[in-house]
Parts: structure tokens; C-alpha cells; sequence
């Protein structure tokens, strides 16, 4: 079943309430609908998207902005409806698909703040067609999350919650099939390029838990650095885990299951990418600038300016140009990916956050 089917603002009050309650149980979300005040988050769909596109999400009006990243212009937006503070977006491999993590909390201060586990907001996440931005699929979640992603067979939907479980979603309902207990206050899910483990970092527990797939089990348990947010992948074979209180990288090996490096930043990071140039891009946030820093060793190669509260970095496909999401500035900057220098300023959304880039299909 899709959600979608069952959310119609055209039925009856009583028709609606009907759907949404039989939603509730089927798709197991844990918020009750009651008199038609708690429906389920859903989209407002665009235009087809007929161009390269960066999607960015900002947290400050629920909404999804659509960058055609050919004329390097805001050329869509998709509007949230039920949901507040949207984070991070992934797609699946085509790019037909994609997931967007609401945790209800405002995240863009920092994550360290938010309690050993926050259990008093729910969360929710939206499975979205990525051509319209239409609701394929949605749920609210027991806890705030703060990232869902597609498992490596796309057979799962995996999201983590600050309460320290991570579930594992049908997905195409979006019903819970299993959770993997992890640590306090679990932020971003990721998976290695060979997709033999899952990667959570556990923000209050300064570990990552390195989960298989197959069992749901955690086969080990790493110590980083305080208040770890993501394990960000790299296809060198390396975790890059940002720790924002004490400004440094965790560089995890993801054959050897340990930490081979340490990058010392002197600043909060934002997120992390290894560049198409085999350098590490980190952003940080403190300096409006994008940190490019050796992969081998803890060293800082060169700055490329971005703007206030950078965060989010994603590239396109050619590899030739770098984004980065600027929650203070409600801008994203786009930066040539060999001179370092910034090409352009887009204005998006407030407090924009995650971003993920798509082909023309």
C-alpha cells in the first residue's frame, strides 16, 4: 500500500479521519489521529523536473528547493504540509526516489544539545518521487531521527532514533520491520560503498556503532570524538565521522573496523565529502568557509569560502562543481571543485540543511 493513496484533501472529515487511523496501523506510525489534527506529513508536488537538479532541504519553512543546477537557479520549490524541520535527504541508486528525515527539532545550532536521546518529539520521514516531489509514502516515528537512507539492496529504509534504537522500514509502506539497538542519542545512518556494514553515529555516546545488515546485529562499537553526527563515506574505503564539540575528524578504516586517523580542525564541522579530487571537503561552520584537507594525513590544503553556518556539501556528477548549504545565510554557494573558488550564491529556503544532486533522467 502507499500512503499516498490514502491521503486526499478532497475526502470527507470523516472519510480522512477513517484513512488515516487505518494508515496509523498499517504503517505503524505511534502519533494517533485525532479529530483530523495529526495527518500524515505529505508534499506539495512541482512541474516535472526536466534538468540537472540539487535538491536542499530547509528546515526553517518545510520546504524542498529545487536548484536546476545547469542555469544555477532556484526553479522549484516543494512545499512540506504536517511536518516541521526537515534535515537530510538521500535518493536510491536511479534516482528515482528519494527520502527525506523530518526530526520535528530544529538541529541547526548543533546536535549535542538535544539530551540523551530525545523522546519528547516525534519524528517522521517521506518517500518521495524525486520527478514531482510527490508523496510516495509517509509516517511519523515514535522519536525525532535524523537521517533515513536506503539499505545497499534498497530492500530496507533505515532511520535512526535519539532514543538509541535504529529501524528498519519496509520500503515501500514505511512500516517498521525491525529495530538494532545502538547507542545514546544515534544522529546519521550511513553505509559503506561495499555495503557490508551500516554506520551509526551515536552523538551522545561519542562511538559508531557498525552494524550488519543481514543479522541486525552491531558487530563492534567504536570510540570517536564528543558528540559524533555522521560517518560520512568515502569511496577510498574511508569513514570521515565529524565530532562537533571537539572540532576534530575520526577517520575509520571501513575493512579494518578501527580508527586510523585523526584530523584536528579547530572549528565545528559541518558535513564531510571526499572530493572528486581525492581531498577531504569539510565544512565548517563557525568561518563561513569549506575546509579542503589531505585524505592521508591531518592537514589543511586550502579554504574555499562559502557563507554563514555552512554545512551541507554534496558535488554533481561530473565531479567538476561543489555545493554547500548555508543555514545562516539561507543560501547555497556553489564552488569550482579545482580553483576552490566560488562561482555563485543561490538564495533557497531558511536554514537550509542536507542536499543530494540528481541527473536529468
Amino acid at each position: 500500500m502507499r500512503v499516498a493513496s490514502v491521503i486526499s484533501l478532497s475526502w470527507s472529515p470523516l472519510a480522512l479521519l477513517a484513512a488515516s487511523l487505518f494508515c496509523v496501523n498499517a504503517c505503524g506510525s505511534s502519533t494517533p489521529v485525532q479529530n483530523g489534527e495529526s495527518r500524515l506529513p505529505s508534499t506539495e508536488p512541482i512541474d516535472p523536473i526536466a534538468y540537472d537538479a540539487l535538491f536542499v532541504v530547509n528546515g526553517g519553512d518545510n520546504s524542498i528547493s529545487v536548484i536546476d543546477t545547469e542555469n544555477l537557479r532556484v526553479a522549484g520549490t516543494i512545499r512540506i504540509k504536517e511536518a516541521d524541520h526537515p534535515h537530510h535527504v538521500y535518493l536510491n541508486r536511479d534516482g528515482s526516489k528519494m527520502l527525506v528525515a523530518v526530526p520535528g527539532t530544529d538541529l541547526s545550532t548543533g546536535h549535542a544539545g538535544h539530551g540523551n536521546g530525545d523522546t519528547s518529539t516525534p519524528g517522521a520521514v517521506l518517500l518521495l518521487d524525486t520527478s514531482t516531489g510527490a508523496t510516495l509514502a509517509s509516517r511519523r516515528l515514535p522519536v525525532m531521527n535524523h537521517n533515513a537512507i536506503f539499505s545497499p539492496n534498497e530492500a530496507e529504509i533505515w532511520t535512526a532514533q535519539y532514543d538509541g534504537f535504529v529501524l528498519v522500514l519496509d520500503p515501500l509502506s514505511l512500516a517498521t520491520r525491525s529495530s538494532v539497538r545502538v547507542g545514546n542519542g544515534p544522529s546519521e545512518v550511513t553505509f559503506s560503498l561495499d555495503g557490508r556494514y551500516g554506520f551509526v553515529a551515536n552523538t551522545h555516546s561519542a562511538s559508531v556503532s557498525i552494524v550488519d545488515p543481514e543479522t541486525k546485529q552491531v558487530a563492534k562499537t567504536i570510540s570517536v570524538g564528543d558528540s559524533p553526527v555522521g560517518a560520512w563515506q568515502g569511496r577510498n574505503g574511508m569513514a570521515y565521522v565529524d565530532n562537533e564539540t571537539d572540532g576534530t575528524l575520526s577517520v575509520i578504516d571501513t575493512l579494518e573496523l578501527k580508527v586510523v586517523q585523526v584530523h584536528r580542525l579547530g572549528f565545528t564541522p559541518g558535513m564531510v565529502g571526499l572530493g572528486p579530487d581525492n581531498n577531504v571537503w569539510v565544512a565548517d561552520t563557525d568561518h563561513a568557509k569549506v575546509a579542503i584537507r589531505r585524505a592521508d594525513a591531518d592537514e589543511q590544503l586550502a579554504l574555499a569560502v562559502a557563507g554563514q553556518g555552512a554545512h551541507g556539501i554534496a558535488f554533481n556528477g561530473d565531479g567538476k562543481t561543489a555545493y554547500v548549504s548555508n543555514q545562516a545565510a539561507n543560501t547555497v554557494t556553489v564552488i569550482d571543485v579545482v580553483s576552490k573558488a566560488p562561482i555563485a550564491t543561490i538564495p533557497v529556503g531558511s536554514k537550509p540543511n542536507g542536499m543530494a544532486w540528481r541527473k536529468k533522467r
